[in-house]
């Protein structure tokens, strides 16, 4: 019934090390994508847990203002994906009068949560789709 999105974006951290983390969390129940994340030694989890946490927020607003019935333990983590951001060049001195380019990555990260039903009628329209 209810899905919500959030996303960050030019988030200072590579992509590849953002996929790393969002990775443990997709298909998860929301409540347990947050203790995964607490607990993740990663530096981007810290972000990813910032971004599960206002989709929930944004769930229960979303909720409200439809006057739906919310249980935030039915909320899962229906789709999370990590797309790269913008690069800052940066010039590192070298040796003997010479440069050295620096790549310093972004990311946009993105994380769907949905509740169950809201699946089973993507489902369902996918399927008439598909016939």
């Amino acid at each position: 019934m209810v899905e919500s999105v959030a996303r960050v974006r030019h988030i200072r951290v590579t992509p590849m090390k953002a996929r790393r983390v969002v990775n443990l969390i997709r298909g998860k129940q929301a409540h347990e994508a947050l203790a995964i994340l607490r607990f993740a030694p990663q530096t981007a989890s810290e972000p990813v847990y910032k971004l599960v946490a206002s989709a929930i927020a944004n769930a229960r607003v979303k909720a409200d203002a439809s006057n739906a019935f919310l249980d935030e333990q039915d909320l899962f983590v229906s789709a999370a994906f990590v797309d790269e951001g913008a690069t800052l060049k940066r010039f590192r001195p070298r040796a003997q009068g010479r440069a050295f380019k620096i790549l310093k990555r972004t990311s946009h990260i993105t994380v769907v949560l949905a509740t169950p039903d809201e699946l089973e009628v993507a489902g369902k329209a996918a399927k008439k789709e598909a016939k």
